[in-house]
């Protein structure tokens, strides 16, 4: 075997045939993971690239799985499961490696005890891989205290991010071997295959039927209290899933906008969200979509038990009606299916705003109109009132997916923004040339001499 990195006092290389007990799961799941991004090279380097790590085609990548660390910090109870090497010329970059599969999750002794032997062996980063899941990589599933998180870089990827950077460089044609490209496919074969125990975000916690039911009783959801720290968490674990889930099924990437504080500070990004919830009783998120007319706002409404998904459109300024600035939306909406979509009519000044259905507004548009004034913008939107089923922990996660995959597929895919058409050149008279300057003078003397 290739001698180890110094920093390993036993490990083994990753293989993408792992010869492991049925019942090591993780360790099956991981090892040919580990070998993927190893052989793989636009794999690794995609993947890479999301944590702000350079791999270019100098880099020389390893792997490792089993490792045990020469500096453990006494007899440590906890050994993490590989360890990725990047080395380019003399520059080595590192990273310790936990992986969790199935219903196992991760938590904070653990990664912090990693995090210290992060430290004590000169290891750069911690990656973790779970079926928890995180809009960022930088943005971690469980709390971490900021002391241990000073020990080394800490990042986490769920199996479905895994899944989805795969899935997209295969469909965009981003893989140049052909080897590699089918070894990338039968990784994402095997991943998505029950018996790996990888899995997208399937039920919110328990917290969630009580406060559902709290809220309808009139009760008021405290920002601070546990509960709503608990479901705000599962709720941006299910952001994070519907967001690679959209990934998948229009094969480009779908991010979860969030402001730069909040990308900066997750934990900004949880009390925000918090505040929200209390003020509110919404839980709220907004999609990007490459080329979409406008971002996917989502919204799940506790008093109403209704979920919502919607876009907003400036209404074109170069027709001057109301009725033919709907005409120009209502035409980019033919091919939808009228039942739940809505489209809210926004007016000049403080005039409040207007809403009617998609069917209303086919058959009898008029209904629209306001004498005076131009609507300026446009809110389509996809309403879905739950019932029941809001306050079941699988059925509001089903039912909230399948709703802005087909509020996509309805209005998203067919709306495009008005965009005011380039100016034209403004018609000017003929230049004067010395040619007509001379000819001009001729003229003259001839009418003198006559």
């Amino acid at each position: 075997m290739k001698e180890l990195p110094a920093i390993l006092a036993r490990g083994e290389r990753a293989r993408l045939f792992p010869v492991l007990a049925e019942t090591s799961k993780e360790g099956r799941t991981l090892s040919i993971f580990l070998a993927c991004f190893q052989n793989v090279d636009e794999f690794s380097r995609s993947l890479l690239s999301t944590l702000g790590v350079r791999a270019g085609s100098r880099a020389r990548i390893e792997t490792f799985t089993e490792v045990e660390l020469r500096k453990a910090n006494g007899a440590s109870k906890y050994r993490p499961d590989g360890l990725i090497q990047i080395t380019t010329g003399s520059k080595v970059w590192s990273a310790l490696v936990e992986a969790k599969v199935g219903n196992n999750e991760l938590y904070s002794e653990q990664i912090e005890a990693y995090l210290e032997l992060a430290k004590l062996n000169g290891v750069d980063a911690l990656i973790t891989l779970s079926n928890q899941f995180a809009p960022l990589p930088s943005h971690h599933p469980v709390a971490i205290s900021s002391v241990a998180r000073k020990k080394a870089e800490l990042f986490h990827w769920s199996w479905m991010h895994v899944v989805t950077e795969a899935a997209l460089l295969v469909s965009n044609g981003d893989v140049a071997d052909r080897d590699q490209q089918i070894i990338l496919q039968e990784m994402n074969r095997f991943l998505l295959d029950a018996s790996s125990g990888v899995k997208g975000f399937e039920q919110m916690p328990a917290a969630w039927t009580e406060m559902v039911g709290k809220v309808q009783a009139g009760g008021k959801i405290l920002a601070n209290a546990e509960d709503t720290k608990e479901v705000i968490g599962a709720w941006h674990q299910e952001v994070g899933d519907l967001s690679l889930v959209l990934s998948r099924l229009l094969e480009t990437e779908v991010q979860v906008q969030m402001s730069r504080a909040q990308a900066a500070d997750p934990a900004l990004r949880q009390k925000e969200a918090q505040a929200a919830l209390s003020s509110d009783a919404k839980l709220e998120t907004t999609l990007l979509i490459p080329d979409a007319a406008a971002p996917i706002e989502v919204s799940a409404d506790l008093r109403s038990r209704s979920i919502s998904a919607s876009m907003w459109l400036r209404a074109p300024d170069d027709k001057k009606t109301t009725k033919a600035r709907l005409n120009w939306l209502l035409g980019q909406l033919q091919k939808s299916e009228p039942s739940g979509v809505h489209i809210r009519m926004n007016w000049p000044g403080k005039t409040a705003a207007t809403q009617h259905s998609l069917k209303t507004l086919r058959e009898t548009p008029e209904v629209a109109d306001r004498a005076g004034s131009a609507v300026t913008s446009f809110r389509v939107l996809l309403v879905k009132d739950l019932g029941g089923r809001f306050a079941q922990r699988k059925n509001f996660i089903s039912d909230l997916e399948a709703m802005v995959s087909d509020f996509y597929k309805q209005v998203g895919v067919n709306l495009r923004a008005w965009q005011a058409k380039a100016p034209k050149l403004k018609a000017e008279p003929d230049a004067v040339t010395p040619e007509a300057l001379r000819e001009e003078a001729e003229q003259d003397a001839l009418g003198r001499e006559g």
